[in-house]
């Protein structure tokens, strides 16, 4: 009796949250056919007809009462078999209403629309709600606890369980739901969609949602997260009931997606219905005549249903009065995101009204633009908005597949400027002038901010070129920009915000987790350890000075070298075979700790080489997963490629069919495809849930990497996280993108544009003071030969300058470029663009011809091109669990050998080789410092004072240089002074926090200390939470035992506490080192 009291607690406190709405509430036995106020003729009846005529006769005045039996028939009379399909035509007439035949004067008939719901004004409906709704169809009686009427029709239906009973939850109450919509179908042919609750949790989602896909809804008024002291069922009623906000979610926020096969029925979580609601707002207020275009950034976190999101503003848009029908066109910056999208939208065409339309080329993109004045949606790549050939015939330059000729504007150079200009625009770049034209970018981080002016120098000419971001705001000047972003950047030469406008809506990782909308994940570290072999050192060593000789090098071929170098080392044949290997015995074991079958996983390769090389090694492994049919196989290769690659690559050269296959098959949860090799397809914008492993092995970092791990974060069944196993040593790039991307302040992020073109304008008035009396104006009006003089002409005037006005000029130019690079969009960036790339090639010249009369390798240089030797030295021979190892993040620091130092001493760059010493021994104190805190310490303050000694000039370069030696000959001899102690590293580092007392060292025995650092290392390693951080309560009982321990041995009491401290900042490293556990949920 208890339970069922708090139920019908429950069910009272629903009713009133509903009254406090201002809805009318019925208890529906009143109402039923036997009841004292009947509305039903049977109880198989679910439509309230005499509530629904009403309704009908108020919402449409003018139609005669003929027309009105008709909706009323065609809403009673379902046309379809299927509940789904009958479910989906009763949508439509919510959203477009329904055709009735209206009979003229002269006898003919006209359609018309009668509609259901009056949208415009919400207090022209019925609202109500019954409890205790008693439906009996086919001898079958079910009663469901809640049922919410709009007009007479049950559009929502409530299932509340006991909190008091532990052995029901909001399982249950979804199970129930299930069994409704089987016995009694009928009840749910106007559905729109369900709740369920167990008293403490309530969650909503519609026919076709699993359990999975109930999400709970957070907030009251959208902007704050409703407190926990306020029950989740009166935040989701108060939420998404309030009358004109119900309206809304019914007609703009349910689609229906079909591929041909399934359908499904999808309802917009919290976060999306409140950031299309914004944005449309924003929509208004950037496309007025005082507007700035810029609509803003939705940051929606990866995984958190960011396309539907702009479906459903899409959707919005093309029916906004307001805005009169506007011309959508939807960014991507690469074919396979472009082809997934448009997918998605055209799954979405009846929610949206219009059948998308995908721009084949730049000229198709003008036909699809010219051949209207309003409406339509239009996909394209931002690439398509590049000149075509045919645009630049009258250019004077030629230009490549990235690299354009030049184009600026009129209103875009000085005055002085203006009068000497005589060439005409060299391309046609305006694709339309319409301002009724609404660019929607996706991944708006990516490929937006190429707007500066960069100067090319050919053949003794020069030429200006632009990004591609800038090419679209020229072909489309008076278009509004909205940007959609799972992974927004903030950094110096990359702003969202400074392209889009701000952030209209938030949702990060942290709340995405919270809601169940994506799942946590985890991180486990198997790094393939890499070392030097003995006999590659005499070689290097002869080497090395080869590679300090005097050579220039451009920065192209340093990063093509440095990635050459690294991709050699990573796709070495004997370390492939070993991650290969390791790959399949974790990928089993993982599987079958699986709680539900279809359990996917994708191993991410640094190269097209590597993947084809993996491959091999795991068929060699598993002959039984290899199959030469498209679709059969337990693991495929996704790679592009042409006929000119190596023969054995082309059986993995996949076509766009072939790649839409494998990704039908990668989606197919009973298909025997399980894994998937990849270099960059499938990174960004493929969604499989059941996927739940991640292999890397390629360098990432940023917004990369995290796109890319956000493929195991879906939401499936029983699955309770995604797994990403780093065998390349991504832990610390993880960590810094874990740190920007899950900021819950985003609104003091970001860079004032204004502020930022103050600055722009403050840089360029120095720098023109800088150059007074130097012409320079012939680069903006002249041949391509004579803007290249003028380059030349300008860097031989800085360097006739005293030393300090040329770096002066270098300085100024640096700061112009960062400026503009966060207001490229505001009139002043515009303005002076192709002047801020003319500064840019003087700069960069200028540099050059320093570095070629010095003689001399950058330390950038240097590093790469040793690092590059090195890799020929590599070997690998084991693959390390960092769970189970101790030690994993020590690099072999071979190339700090007697022989190495030896020869960094005789270089005749004494300056490069402080240099080159500062940087390797900060490296390897790193290393250290990761393994013994104490010791690590040391090493830093010794180097920080020789190093603040040669900066002070208050010691020879020679003498630092010396120093810097012996600082490297102590590291190496203190890795390997745990051999000489018998202690591990983990036990030699805590002897080192206990001898660091003076007081300990003098009293007590060596041995002692040993032993009590042996225990230390017992005792933590079984009582340790593995984590990137100990808790408070793990880290409270970690003090107390080393505490005991230190008076079981009789440690000196004067010191205790403090040796307790560092014991416990040791034992944090060991922690870190043991495992890599990302607790910041994604």
């Amino acid at each position: 009796m208890k339970d069922n009291f708090y139920e019908s607690h429950l069910e009272q406190a629903t009713l009133e949250w509903f009254e406090e709405l201002g809805y009318e509430t019925v208890f529906a036995p009143d109402i039923a056919p036997d009841g004292e106020y009947p509305e039903r003729e049977d109880y198989s009846d679910v439509i309230l007809k005499e509530r629904l005529h009403e309704a009908l006769e108020r919402i449409n005045p003018t139609l005669p009462d003929e027309a009105i039996e008709e909706a009323i028939r065609q809403i009673l009379i379902p046309q379809s078999p299927s509940l789904l399909m009958n479910n989906k035509a009763f949508q439509q007439m919510i959203t477009d209403g329904i055709d009735v035949q209206v009979k003229q004067a002269d006898s003919s008939y006209k359609t018309e629309k009668a509609y259901i719901f009056d949208f415009k004004k919400p207090l022209n409906n019925e609202f109500m709600v019954a409890n205790q709704f008693t439906v009996i169809e086919h001898g079958v009686e079910k009663r469901p606890d809640v049922v919410v009427f709009v007009n007479g029709i049950p559009l929502v239906v409530i299932e509340l369980k006991s909190a008091s009973d532990e052995n029901v939850d909001i399982d249950d109450a979804y199970n129930q739901l299930q069994t409704y919509k089987n016995t009694i179908p009928s009840l749910f042919t106007y559905n729109s969609f369900l709740v369920a609750s167990d008293g403490i949790n309530a969650k909503a989602g519609t026919l076709t949602s699993n359990i999975d896909r109930f999400m709970a809804w957070r907030t009251i008024d959208g902007e704050d997260m409703a407190p926990l002291s306020i029950p989740q069922l009166e935040v989701l009623i108060s939420g998404m009931f309030q009358r004109e906000r119900f309206l809304d979610i019914i007609k703009h926020f349910i689609l229906f997606q079909s591929d041909g096969k399934e359908t499904i029925k999808i309802l917009a979580g919290y976060h999306q219905y409140h950031a299309v609601n914004k944005a449309l707002d924003s929509t208004h207020r950037a496309t007025m005549e005082s507007g700035d275009r810029r609509i803003g950034v939705i940051w929606h976190t990866q995984g958190s249903g960011k396309s539907l999101s702009m479906v459903f503003y899409t959707g919005k848009l093309v029916i906004d009065e307001e805005l009169g029908n506007p011309t959508i066109i939807v960014i991507t910056d690469r074919n396979d995101l472009d082809d997934q999208l448009f997918s998605t939208f055209l799954k979405s065409q009846d929610l949206l009204r219009n059948t998308p339309m995908q721009a084949e080329d730049r000229a198709n993109l003008r036909e699809l633009l010219n051949n209207r004045t309003s409406g339509g949606i239009i996909f394209t790549t931002i690439q398509k908005f590049a000149p075509m050939v045919q645009e630049e015939k009258t250019s004077s330059y030629a230009a490549t597949a990235n690299t354009y000729p030049i184009a600026e504007e009129m209103d875009r150079v000085s005055e002085q400027q203006l009068e000497a200009a005589e060439a005409p625009l060299e391309y046609n770049k305006v694709l339309s002038y319409r301002n009724n034209v609404i660019v929607i970018a996706d991944e708006a981080h990516r490929s937006q901010y190429g707007f500066g002016a960069d100067v090319v120098e050919d053949n003794h000419e020069a030429a200006v070129k632009y990004g591609y971001a800038k090419y679209m705001r020229d072909s489309l000047p008076n278009a509004s920009y909205i940007g959609f972003t799972g992974t927004p950047i903030e950094l110096t030469d990359k702003n969202t915000r400074a392209v889009f406008g701000d952030y209209i809506d938030v949702y990060d990782m942290t709340r995405s987790v919270e809601d169940n909308t994506t799942v946590k994940i985890f991180y486990e570290s198997r790094i393939a350890k890499l070392n030097l072999s003995d006999e590659m050192k005499p070689i290097i060593d002869s080497e090395y000075e080869e590679i300090t000789e005097y050579q220039e090098a451009s920065q192209r071929e340093k990063l093509k070298s440095k990635w050459a170098r690294l991709e050699a080392i990573v796709g070495a044949r004997q370390r492939v075979k070993l991650v290969a290997q390791d790959i399949v015995e974790h990928f089993e074991k993982r599987d079958r700790a699986q709680q539900t079958e279809g359990g996917k996983a994708m191993i991410v390769a640094m190269s097209r080489r590597i993947a084809v090389d993996l491959y091999k090694e795991i068929i060699a492994l598993r002959p039984d997963w290899h199959s030469d049919d498209l679709m059969g196989g337990k693991i495929k290769v996704v790679m592009t490629g042409s006929s000119s690659d190596p023969a054995d690559w082309q059986p993995f050269i996949g076509t766009k069919a072939t790649r839409e296959v494998l990704a039908k098959r990668m989606k197919d949860i009973k298909d025997e495809l399980k894994i998937v090799i990849v270099r960059d397809m499938w990174l960004t914008g493929f969604d499989v849930p059941s996927m739940h492993t991640m292999y890397i092995d390629k360098p990432m970092r940023g917004h990369n990497l995290m796109q890319a791990i956000a493929r195991v974060n879906r939401v499936f069944r029983e699955k309770q996280g995604g797994l990403v196993v780093d065998y390349i040593g991504i832990a610390e790039n993880l960590k810094e993108a874990l740190a920007q991307y899950t900021e819950s302040d985003q609104k003091t992020t970001g860079v004032d544009t204004e502020v930022a073109a103050d600055v722009l304008l403050e840089k360029h008035d120095l720098i023109q003071e800088l150059l007074h009396g130097h012409d320079y104006s012939k680069f903006f009006t002249g041949k391509p030969s004579e803007k290249m003089q003028a380059i030349m002409e300008t860097v031989d005037f800085i360097i006739g300058l005293r030393e300090e006005r040329k770096n002066d000029y270098i300085r100024l130019v640096t700061e112009l470029s960062r400026a503009y690079s966060l207001c490229a969009t505001t009139p002043a960036a515009e303005r002076l663009n192709v002047e801020i790339g003319f500064h840019k090639a003087v700069k960069a010249a200028i540099v050059k011809l320093i570095g070629d009369d010095e003689r001399k390798k950058t330390t950038t240089q240097l590093d790469s091109e040793l690092n590059q030797l090195l890799s020929k030295a590599i070997s690998s021979n084991e693959v390390v669990d960092i769970l189970s190892s101790v030690g994993i993040s020590k690099p072999n620091i071979a190339i700090l050998s007697d022989e190495f130092l030896e020869e960094v001493r005789g270089m005749k760059q004494k300056n490069l080789a402080v240099e080159l010493l500062k940087r390797l021994l900060q490296g390897s104190i790193k290393t250290f410092s990761r393994r013994n805190l104490v010791k690590s310490k040391k090493f830093s303050e010794l180097l920080e004072a020789s190093i603040r000694k040669y900066q002070n000039r208050t010691i020879e370069t020679t003498q630092v240089i010396m120093e810097l030696i012996a600082l490297a000959k102590e590291i190496t001899e203190a890795e390997k002074r745990g051999e000489d102690t018998g202690l591990t590293p983990d036990e030699l580092a805590f002897y080192d926090a206990l001898a660091e007392n003076e007081s300990a060292r003098d009293s007590m025995d060596d041995e002692i200390l040993k032993q009590i650092a042996r225990d230390l290392t017992v005792k933590i390693r079984n009582n340790i939470s593995i984590d990137w951080s100990i808790r408070e309560s793990v880290q409270a009982k970690m003090r107390m035992i080393v505490k005991r321990l230190l008076a079981k041995y009789n440690y000196p009491p004067d010191k205790r506490d403090s040796a307790v401290d560092v014991v416990l900042e040791q034992t944090k490293l060991m922690c870190e080192n043991e495992s890599v556990s990302v607790n910041r949920v994604l």
